[in-house]
Parts: C-alpha cells; structure tokens; sequence
C-alpha cells in the first residue's frame, strides 16, 4: 500500500499557484424545503473570484460536509466546478465512510475538480494504520487528481502522519491543529508536500513562518477582500500588515466560535442573509438561529469592516 519513501508532488504549476494563496471553503446553501440549493452561490462565487481568490473547496466543514447526505455533496461537488468555470481551482472534500468517500473522488475528476481533499475520519476507534489505509483506498479511487490531506488531529504521532505522507498522490496538507511544533516537524521530513494553514487568517502567520504557504477562510464567502489583504500582506513578508489585517477578522471569528464553535457556519450564513445573500439555514446540529445578540453584535462586526 505505502513504501515510506517520499513521494515528489504532482500539484500542475496552477493547482500549486492557488493553494499557495487563500482556499475560500463555499457554504452549502439551502432552500426553504431544506435542500441543497447550489444556485445561490453564484454571488458567493462570483465575488470571490473578482477579490482574486484562487481555490475554493466545495463540501468542507463550513460547507457543512457531515450535515449533507452522499447524493447531496455529489450535487455540490458537480455543481461549483460548473459555476467556477475554470477560473479558480476546485478542490473536493471528500470522507465519511471509506466507501462514501471513494465514491465522491472517484466521481470528482468528471465532476470538474481540480484536487481532493480527504477529511480525517471522525470514527472514535480509528487507528493510526487503519487512517493510512482510508487515504490510500480514497486516493487510488481519486484517478490520479492531486490529493490533500486535512488533518485536523495530530495525535497519532509522526509515524501516522509519515504514513499518511506516503500515500501514493497525496500532494499537500491542510494542518488544522495549533501543534506548530509538530507542523514544523512534519514539513521538515516531509519537505515535498506542499503545506498550508488549515485554521484560516489568524493561524496564517505562525504558519507561514514554520513554512506553510496559503490558508484556509471562510470569511470569503462574506468579505473576501478582507483574506486577501492578509494573504498580500504575508506574500510581502510584512508581519506587521498581516496582524492588522487579521485584527479586523478577529471579532467575526470570535462570534462564530460561540457554543462551542456551533455557531462557525451559522454566522456565516447569518452575515450573508445580512449583506442580501440568502443561503437558508445552517443544519442542526450547528447552533441555529443566531440569537439577538449574537445578530446585532455581528451587524456592529459588518459595519466595522473596510470596502472592497
């Protein structure tokens, strides 16, 4: 299955080029019957590619990837490489069970999708090798697109994510745990992947100085001009600029860490509806609807925010 030898990248000169700048994770929006309602990101979409955002991912956590059944991320996920058009790149979250989430990359190339990105598997009684060898039946179903990691539990130590590592096309990483010494480690050992913030603009610039290169948002589908200030900042190596581009940032995602972190896509969805994009509900069991407080704090938030 793996040899343990550092496998070279695959990533095209543009997969590479997008991933190395902001990857927007799109909303999964809803209609008023509750079903996946793909059209309405058009706007989301839209103003994202003229901020100049270069990935968007379709079924990751803000999407609401583990709220959605099979047949409703298989919409999505054909549904936002037709809307982009080529001119962003398209990366797929895939997961759940091995088979669900073979399925998804396996169906993802047609679809339109540039690269996967496989979801670490929530079953509470994974083990370190049976994880590698998820990734490596989801990677060989994948036909040859580039595949990420999103590891957002480094638990395992660096023999698992060394295993990981050595599956035949994984490509990158999406570090989501706080652990930068340990993201250190592992990009030292495994210096031909190609490493990127998964815990959006306020991790981006530890990150990036231990060597990652792009972040994940989710404030793009709001304001994307805002990541995009900070992304500019830290290709300038300007730290100074980049922290003041994420204190303006800070106070949304104070919000959407509210309940427990329920509230991270309800916000979203909330500050939508507020700037006229209407994108229905978040799914329980995120924390749904936001309360008066929480909406007037996140107008104050919203009025607070630089133009385009």
């Amino acid at each position: 299955m793996t040899d343990g030898l550092p496998r070279p990248s695959t990533l095209s000169p543009r997969v590479a080029a997008a991933l190395a700048g902001v990857s927007g994770i799109v909303v999964t929006p809803f209609d008023a019957e509750d079903r996946p309602a793909p059209d309405r990101l058009a706007p989301i979409v839209a103003r994202a590619l003229a901020a100049g955002i270069g990935a968007l991912t379709v079924n990751g956590n803000t999407s609401e990837f583990y709220g959605l059944s099979l047949e409703e991320a298989r919409r999505m996920q054909a549904a936002v490489p037709a809307m982009v058009g080529g001119r962003a790149v398209v990366v797929a979250g895939v997961g759940r069970s091995v088979g669900e989430a073979a399925a998804l990359a396996q169906a993802a190339k047609a679809d339109g999708c540039d690269a996967i990105m496989i979801h670490q598997p929530p079953d509470p009684f994974r083990a370190p090798r049976g994880v590698a060898a998820y990734v490596a039946r989801v990677a060989d179903a994948a036909g040859g697109l580039p595949v990420l990691l999103y590891l957002r539990d480094d638990g395992g130590g660096p023999d698992a994510i060394a295993a990981l590592c050595a599956v035949p096309g994984v490509v990158g990483v999406k570090w989501a745990t706080p652990n930068l010494m340990n993201l250190a480690a592992a990009r030292r050992a495994h210096p031909h992947l190609h490493w990127i913030c998964g815990l959006a603009e306020p991790w981006a610039p530890p990150m990036t100085a231990l060597g990652a290169r792009g972040f994940t948002s989710g404030v793009i589908n709001v304001a994307p001009h805002l990541s995009m200030r900070v992304l500019r900042a830290l290709q300038a190596g300007d730290m100074e600029a980049a922290g003041a581009a994420i204190a303006v940032i800070e106070p949304f995602e104070k919000l959407r860490a509210a309940e427990g972190n329920g509230a991270n896509v309800s916000v979203v969805k909330a500050a939508l509806a507020l700037i006229g994009d209407e994108v229905g509900a978040a799914r329980p069991p995120a924390a749904w609807p936001l309360g008066d407080a929480a909406v007037a704090a996140l107008k104050d938030v919203i009025a607070t925010w630089p133009k385009a």
